[in-house]
C-alpha cells in the first residue's frame, strides 16, 4: 500500500498545512480517535506521551498527540501500527510525513495530529513549549 504524504508541515508550529480534509458526520468523534491514538501509541511503547487540545486554537485539528520513541526504527514503527489501526477502527487514511528518516513523523488523521519523536529531534523543537500553556496533560 502506498502512503499518502502530507503536501508539507509548517515547522514552526508542527501543524499540516491546508485545510482539514471532511470526513462523514457522525461516524466517530474526535475524542474516540484521541483515545485510539493513545491507546495505540501507548501499546507500541512511546515514551513521554503529551496530549493537546486544539478546540479553538487551531482549525487544523481538534488534538495533538506528541510522543517519543527511543531510535528511528522505533519511530518508524509506531508511525506505520497507528496509521493501520486509524485505517482498521475507523477507516481513516491518515497522512504521514517523515517516515523514511524516523527521527520525527507527522500522522494526520483529521480529528487528531500525531508527533513521533527520537528523544533528541524532539527537544530540539520543543513543539509542547509553544502549543501547551495550559491546555496539556502527559500520560495515556
Amino acid at each position: 500500500m502506498e502512503d499518502l504524504v502530507l503536501s508539507h508541515s509548517d515547522p514552526a508550529t508542527g501543524l499540516p498545512v491546508g485545510p482539514r480534509d471532511a470526513r462523514p458526520a457522525g461516524d466517530y468523534t474526535s475524542e474516540q480517535v484521541l483515545a485510539a491514538v493513545l491507546a495505540s501509541v501507548d501499546d507500541d511503547k512511546a515514551e513521554d506521551i503529551v496530549q493537546i487540545d486544539l478546540r479553538g486554537r487551531s482549525d487544523v485539528a481538534d488534538y495533538m498527540v506528541i510522543c517519543s520513541g527511543r531510535s528511528s526504527r522505533q519511530v518508524a514503527a509506531i508511525s506505520e501500527k497507528l496509521a493501520d489501526r486509524m485505517k482498521e477502527q475507523f477507516s481513516i487514511l491518515a497522512k504521514m510525513e517523515g517516515k523514511e528518516t524516523g527521527d520525527w513523523v507527522l500522522i494526520d488523521t483529521g480529528d487528531v495530529i500525531v508527533h513521533v519523536f527520537r528523544p533528541e529531534v524532539r527537544d530540539f523543537y520543543q513543539l509542547e513549549k509553544m502549543w501547551m500553556p495550559g491546555s496539556a496533560h502527559r500520560g495515556a
